[in-house]
């Protein structure tokens, strides 16, 4: 059997991805392990697949009057000329003819000659007579919408929240590659020693600008280094690693990550406490409590113990007041984290919001008894939307009379992210610094 090129493998994955909702970075994955394609093809694949994802909502506006009757076009067709068009209009260095050529060959294989005659009329005439122009849309949310694609209804969120002018900057680095940093395991090695270690292997990294034991990778994939086999880095955003430092661990606590997989912060929250204390980590399912743990052996930390387990139901499996420090780093939406995954613009709801704010808020409720008096609970979530953040932690406030916000969490984190902290939360959009987008939540228990 024949091994597939390249642009039939994007179309095999772009099409799992519109069919069945299937995540993009694990798709990805699994296919590239599937047709062993070479590092050079691994780029391009990667480009264009994220590139047509990102891209989606203003390639199909690009697309829409070169096609007739759309519905009666089959979603593999449409998916074929969305990720030729994207390299068209964004991939300077493939040249037009060798796109035409590709897709044409993929429509004659999948399809018949009509439909690869179609392919070929559409993307010659796109060719000829060039993209339609955006100036015809008067509003300008819409207008934004379509060029940066982002569905309307998020796009109108956003500038509700926080203004257009914030709203379009929002948009705008979402399109953008984001950039791989890595926090290093302070208990094995320093900064300066893991930027030593990695040029050593030919990868280029730089100090992280954000949270103190981070780098920056400016070259090379730091997954099939040494180091990180071995344990001495995590593949870790600069604004996520922000969420343990903000706990405030000091050595010999006793704390407890309730929604932990896959691992991240559990294991930044061990290596703060330089293997003292204990961290008790837990997660709904079974295989992710196992992602958890290959973490940690990877990492050399004793301090971790992992439970599979519904955070709702922890006051069933602890005692009260038995923790010094809490972390609910919530599940949520994850519109911050759309450089990463573009899929999630798409495939959200506003309903799937308000489903998530009623289980932030009966997690937050379930693990608030189990505090220390004086100790200190922190909500996070790689959203960047009002509901599920500042309505979140208003309404546990009410509900909480012994919670009140701690004000020394501008203390606690970087002086550039302090600036930002407001009554003990701080919300990170990803043009702030161009890393993913973060709110962040610091309580004290009363005494």
């Amino acid at each position: 059997m024949a091994k597939k090129k390249v642009r039939e493998v994007v179309l095999d994955i772009l099409l799992s991805i519109e069919k069945n909702q299937a995540y993009s970075n694990l798709l990805l994955n699994k296919m590239i392990q599937k047709n062993e394609l070479s590092n050079k093809d691994v780029g391009l694949l990667t480009e264009i697949v994220y590139g047509t994802i990102q891209r989606r909502d203003t390639l199909d506006y690009y697309l829409s009057p070169f096609i007739n009757n759309k519905k009666k076009v089959e979603i593999w067709v449409i998916v074929l000329l969305r990720l030729s068009l994207y390299q068209m209009v964004y991939l300077d260095r493939i040249p037009e003819r060798a796109v035409l050529f590709e897709a044409v060959e993929i429509a004659k294989k999948r399809g018949h000659k009509g439909i690869a005659s179609m392919v070929n009329g559409v993307l010659r005439t796109i060719q000829r007579n060039g993209l339609p122009s955006t100036d015809e849309i008067k509003d300008p949310v819409e207008k934004l919408s379509i060029e940066s694609s982002h569905p309307l209804w998020l796009v109108k969120r956003w500038v509700s929240f926080f203004g257009y002018e914030e709203a379009k900057k929002m948009c705008e680095v979402n399109l953008l590659p984001p950039v791989q940093s890595a926090r290093v395991n302070i208990t094995k090695i320093t900064v300066d020693g893991a930027i030593e270690r990695l040029a050593a292997e030919g990868i280029e990294a730089s100090y992280g600008e954000l949270s103190p034991n981070s780098i920056k990778i400016n070259k090379g994939n730091i997954a099939h280094s040494s180091l990180f086999k071995e344990g001495f880095i995590t593949i870790q955003d600069e604004s996520s690693m922000l969420v343990a430092t903000a706990l405030g661990v000091d050595k010999e606590d006793r704390v407890l990550d309730s929604c932990a997989a896959p691992g991240g912060k559990t294991t930044h929250i061990a290596e703060l406490l330089h293997n003292t204390g204990s961290v008790t980590s837990l997660d709904l399912h079974d295989h992710k409590v196992k992602l958890i743990d290959e973490q940690v052996k990877r990492l050399g930390l004793n301090n971790v113990t992992t439970k599979a387990l519904d955070s709702r139901t922890v006051s069933e499996h602890f005692e009260k007041e038995s923790f010094d420090k809490i972390l609910v780093d919530a599940p949520c939406s994850g519109f911050g984290v759309i450089r990463r995954k573009p899929d999630i613009k798409y495939s959200k709801t506003e309903n799937d919001i308000h489903q998530l704010k009623k289980v932030q808020q009966s997690i937050l409720s379930a693990v608030a008894p189990l505090l220390k008096k004086g100790g200190t609970l922190v909500y996070s979530t790689c959203t960047i939307d009002e509901e599920e953040n500042e309505q979140v932690i208003n309404e546990f406030l009410n509900n909480h009379t012994e919670y009140i916000m701690d004000n020394e969490l501008a203390d606690k984190l970087p002086n550039q992210v302090g600036s930002y902290v407001s009554e003990g939360k701080v919300q990170l959009l990803p043009h702030y610094f161009g890393t993913d987008g973060f709110f962040i939540a610091s309580f004290r228990k009363q005494v």
